[in-house]
């Protein structure tokens, strides 16, 4: 994932995976990283990231969707 861009931050992994799936409908490629801690679940985010090329797209379509 070198030079992946983060695009979104969410508290929850679910929150994420809709972004991803949103953006992966409007073809954008997006992965969710998850950086949640795997004994505590309460810390840590989960994240999207997309090519350095969609990032601005990416950002914008999801400022209009209102995530």
């Amino acid at each position: 994932m070198d030079n992946w861009k983060c695009v979104y931050t969410a508290d929850q992994e679910y929150q994420a995976e809709l972004v991803k799936g949103f953006l992966t409908n409007e073809n954008v490629e997006a992965v969710v990283y998850n950086k949640k801690d795997s004994a505590y679940n309460i810390f840590g985010l989960a994240e999207v990231y997309v090519q350095p090329e969609d990032e601005n797209l990416a950002i914008e379509l999801i400022k209009a969707k209102k995530f």
